[in-house]
């Protein structure tokens, strides 16, 4: 992966491939990733009781098979999700990091040679734990431009068969250096660009035009009109009361249940279990009506508590 780059450095360009990441976006991806590797770091740190290190290198747009060609081979790979948007991203750092991990679990020192294999059940299960909890962080991190539930979905080690995108599609990959006590590594993280594009866009364009104004005041109107015809249920009750289950058992035809509403008091009326104004009994042509009276003063304090 590319590692931090020098100003005025020069890098290829591809005609085919346009580039869809802008420096805007960069910008606004390097204030989130840095706060992210400085919480994971602490994190980390905290759940394998060793020094954990994490730093961002850079931040750069690739094609998925360019991405996957330069992983190495076995590396540590997590499936990620990111709900509620659609698609599949990856945070890989090298089975060496991964294995020590598992040993610091496991109440080791971690600083012994480590196995180049693919995780046993226990040593995945033991793995997720770690993963989790830098998945947690991404999540706070990105929450200022886009609120998502990351997930775990699988363990790979093999970048070819990890199979999650098109080898032309875009993906924005950033690299951090990840030490865990004595042993430094690259650990990546790509996303893919198309479903946190309009978040991107959104983060870099806070001066909506005029015309994305009246438009967007256009849509609060229309809304609001329809929202005013939209039919709700009203209802006109009585003060509730308790009855004791028994006694609602034990009710029979001629029975009185008594309401302990004060002849006095208007009755409360509520939408969806709300009190919003209150009434007391009318009639209008000839049909049973509730003319909306004051509300009592007793009564204030009530209503807003539903509220």
């Amino acid at each position: 992966m590319a590692s931090r780059r020098r100003r005025g450095e020069a890098r290829s360009y591809d005609f085919r491939r346009p580039t869809k990441l802008s420096r805007d976006h960069v910008r606004v991806l390097q204030n989130l990733l840095e706060s992210f590797a400085r919480q994971t770091a602490t994190n980390l740190t905290q759940v394998l009781r060793t020094e954990v290190k994490v730093e961002l290198g850079g931040i750069d747009q690739f094609a998925y098979d360019d991405y996957i060609a330069h992983l190495d081979n076995p590396v540590f790979m997590s499936v990620i999700s990111f709900e509620p948007l659609r698609g599949r991203g990856l945070l890989t750092w090298s089975m060496d990091v991964a294995m020590a991990m598992i040993d610091l679990l496991l109440g080791g020192s971690g600083t012994a040679a480590q196995p180049q294999r693919p995780m046993t059940g226990m040593e995945t299960r033991l793995a997720k734990y770690p993963v989790e909890r830098v998945l947690y962080e991404l999540g706070v991190a990105l929450r200022p431009v886009v609120r998502l539930d990351f997930g775990l979905e699988s363990f790979e080690y093999q970048p070819q068969l990890a199979q999650l995108a098109v080898s032309s599609e875009t993906v924005v990959v950033s690299s951090f250096s990840l030490t865990l006590g004595d042993r430094e590594t690259e650990a990546t993280l790509m996303l893919p660009f198309a479903p946190f594009a309009p978040a991107l866009h959104g983060a870099t364009s806070p001066q909506l035009s005029a015309q994305a104004l009246r438009e967007r005041q256009q849509a609060s109107d229309a809304l609001s009109e329809r929202l005013g015809a939209v039919p709700v249920e009203v209802n006109a009750r009585f003060r509730p009361i308790t009855v004791p289950s028994a006694d609602l058992l034990g009710l029979a035809v001629g029975d009185v249940l008594l309401l302990r509403h004060p002849r006095d008091s208007p009755l409360e009326v509520t939408t969806n279990d709300v009190v919003f104004a209150h009434a007391v009994a009318s009639n209008h042509r000839r049909r049973l009506a509730a003319e909306i009276v004051a509300t009592p003063p007793s009564s204030t304090s009530t209503a807003r508590d539903h509220q």
